[in-house]
């Protein structure tokens, strides 16, 4: 297993990689974890790090303090920041218009990266999970929460609609009235509704149960054939945005060149032996030429 943390000191997250899984933690709690520019720019940094170079089996993102996050720091829309200010003409406004649309691809990006990375990402939420962070907890594979946490699209609230990956991915994970109630009035969803409808996997009391509760799981991930692992994530990920007859088609040409003996054989053999599997680690990612 690779065991090198991701290079940097990193102004909104720490990183710890122990057992086969990346722990990427939001560390302002005085802030509420607000999302400034500096959170954008780390996120998909840190993430695309472990991802390209393989350094863990699974990702834990979680958060200190009271709240998860509040979601996009007032600071991104200051003057000069998302959309570069009011322009003064008509041919200004396009121009603008034209930059903000490749701003808004570049913040989806951030959190896309969590969808699309080869090993499974859970988060904990505790508190209240607002605005940009449904974006983002919306985007990882499994969510838990902590039985005072809350979910709320906060973007109607300031007058915006939300934009950086809410409604493609959450209309995918709970029915679409909810998400519809949730997008027009800024209401609240409180944990146990979230529990009821399917956003999250389960609750817990405390902060440090519902954090244990996520390691153990990803410790369990993490034991398993990491290409398996990467193999279902890939096909959930495709049967979500495709036909059944298109994703059937996918995962029998997939298995052509996936399907592997040898990791069945350890598996069976770990089992007999009482003993944990030794598989392989993804490879890391090559670049370029």
């Amino acid at each position: 297993m690779n065991a090198h943390t991701p290079e940097g000191v990193y102004d909104c997250f720490t990183v710890s990689i122990d057992a086969g899984v990346a722990h990427i933690q939001l560390k302002r709690p005085e802030a509420m974890n607000s999302m400034t520019r500096a959170f954008w720019n780390e996120l998909p940094a840190i993430v695309k790090d472990i991802d390209d170079n393989a350094r863990a089996r699974c990702i834990v993102i979680s958060s200190t303090g009271k709240h998860f996050s509040s979601g996009m720091d007032l600071s991104v829309f200051a003057a000069g920041g998302l959309g570069g200010g009011v322009a003064a003409t008509e041919a200004e406004r396009q121009t603008a218009g034209e930059s903000l649309r490749r701003q808004v691809h570049s913040l989806q990006d951030a959190f896309s990266c969590l969808d699309q990375a080869r090993m499974p990402v859970l988060v904990a939420v505790q508190g209240g999970c607002i605005g940009g962070a449904v974006d983002m907890t919306s985007a990882c594979d499994i969510r838990y929460a902590t039985k005072d946490a809350f979910f709320c699209i906060q973007e109607i609230n300031i007058g915006m609609t939300a934009d950086v990956g809410t409604f493609p991915r959450l209309c995918k994970l709970i029915p679409e009235g909810w998400v519809r109630e949730l997008a027009y009035t800024g209401r609240r969803l409180p944990a146990q509704k979230a529990l009821e409808i399917g956003l999250v996997n389960a609750l817990f009391d405390t902060h440090e149960a519902l954090l244990a509760h996520v390691m153990e799981t990803a410790r369990e991930i993490a034991a398993k054939a990491p290409l398996a692992v990467a193999g279902s994530k890939v096909m959930i990920n495709y049967a979500r945005d495709h036909s059944i007859k298109d994703a059937l088609d996918y995962i029998a040409t997939w298995q052509v060149g996936m399907f592997s003996p040898a990791l069945m054989q350890e598996a069976f053999a770990a089992q007999q032996q009482k003993r944990e599997a030794n598989f392989p680690d993804l490879l890391p990612l090559r670049r370029g030429l």
